[in-house]
Formats: structure tokens, C-alpha cells, sequence
């Protein structure tokens, strides 16, 4: 029963931990990333459809993403798109394929911008804590019903820290490791 409920705060906690990486992935950086505009969402013909499935996206140059959509038709859509989000990017296209710019950041943006990361780790090594809280009380739970003894609630217990500070340590590494990307030149 606790080796379930450990399972189960492990795959929790796994998804917190992949919401934010995605999350930072979207966050821009000095370089061109694919993943900066990916995600972004398009009218494509009244629905709402991520870029990655109605385009190539690349990055054949450090400063540069081109989009080169399946569809010529959906170019200025696309485009439209590009410069309604809060990306800050204007789009160039010559019909078939889309160039993005990425500017090299302002020493004020990448401050803001390292805020912003570990704003997003701080929420995630929350969402792992209340994770750890609620499987903690699944086990006091366990124990009080005597469908586990007391040793066994105890060894939980002790498993689930060091799962919890396991995924806050990856989380914290992930935040480093951005705010390293954004304050780069």
C-alpha cells in the first residue's frame, strides 16, 4: 500500500517536474529555440492548433528560427499569430516560410527574466510539497486505520522526503541551469 501511494507521488511529482521544464523551454533566452514558438497557439481554420503541428520549425542560425508551414496559406496566420503573442518577435515571411529574429536580450530583460524562472521553480517545488502533504497524509491515514504498522508508516515516511527533496533538488537544476542559459551574452 505505501510502495502505491510512493509510486504515485513519484508520477506527481515527475509532472511537476515536466510542467516546468516545458514551461522554461517557452521562456526566451539570447538564442534562437524551436521551442520558443512551438507551443504557440494558431487559428487554423476556427481552432485553436499548436505551431509544431502546422509548420516545420528550425533554427538554422543562432539569432534566427525560420517556420516554414505545410500550408502556404496559413503563412500570414502564422504570422498574425507570432505578433499577437507576448513573444515581442516581428515576423518577416516571403510567402512560403516565416523568419523570426531572436534580438539579444537588455541586461534589464534577462533580470526579469531570471525573476521569472525562479518564480516558476519556486511554484513548482510547491506543487512537489503539496504532493509530499498529500501522500503524508494518506499514510497517517494508513496508519491509523492499522492497514500498515507503525515501522512500515515511519519508512514511508522516509522515502517520501527524500523522493521530495530528490525532485526539489532536479527543480532547482533546471532553474539554474536557465537562468546560466539567460544570463549568458
Amino acid at each position: 500500500m505505501i510502495k502505491e501511494a510512493l509510486h504515485e507521488a513519484e508520477l506527481r511529482m515527475k509532472g511537476a517536474l515536466h510542467a516546468l521544464e516545458e514551461e522554461l523551454g517557452t521562456i526566451r533566452t539570447g538564442r534562437a529555440a524551436p521551442a520558443l514558438v512551438e507551443r504557440l497557439h494558431v487559428d487554423y481554420y476556427g481552432t485553436a492548433t499548436p505551431l509544431q503541428q502546422l509548420a516545420a520549425i528550425a533554427a538554422p542560425e543562432p539569432q534566427l528560427i525560420t517556420i516554414k508551414p505545410y500550408d502556404p496559406g496559413t503563412v500570414s496566420t502564422i504570422e498574425k499569430a507570432i505578433r499577437t503573442s507576448d513573444l515581442n518577435l516581428n515576423p518577416t515571411n516571403d510567402g512560403k516560410l516565416i523568419r523570426l529574429v531572436i534580438p539579444p536580450l537588455t541586461q534589464d530583460r534577462r533580470h526579469e527574466l531570471v525573476k521569472m524562472v525562479a518564480r516558476r521553480v519556486e511554484e513548482s517545488k510547491v506543487a512537489v510539497r503539496n504532493v509530499r502533504r498529500d501522500v503524508m497524509d494518506d499514510i497517517r491515514d494508513m496508519e491509523k486505520e492499522k492497514m500498515v504498522s507503525e515501522d512500515d508508516s515511519h519508512r514511508g515516511k522516509d522515502d517520501l522526503q527524500k523522493l521530495t527533496d530528490h525532485y526539489i533538488k532536479l527543480a532547482e537544476d533546471a532553474g539554474k541551469h536557465k537562468e546560466h542559459e539567460i544570463s549568458e551574452v
